[in-house]
């Protein structure tokens, strides 16, 4: 979770920074291709975990 926080910070940042500073703009895109790359890795995490706990009855 703090891997997860961290990068999107480091996103939101970088992205500042690239639509702020002239002729920085390459640093937006590498800023939204984190961003996107982060929430595609952390719903693929989220979306396995949520089984994990659970147990099915079998019934007799």
């Amino acid at each position: 979770m703090a891997l997860f926080l961290i990068l999107i910070l480091v996103a939101v940042v970088l992205g500042f920074i690239g639509a702020v500073a002239e002729g920085l703009g390459y640093l937006l895109v590498i800023a939204i291709v984190l961003f996107v790359a982060t929430i595609a890795v952390a719903a693929l995490r989220w979306s396995k975990g949520s089984g994990r706990g659970r147990r099915r009855r079998t019934l007799r």
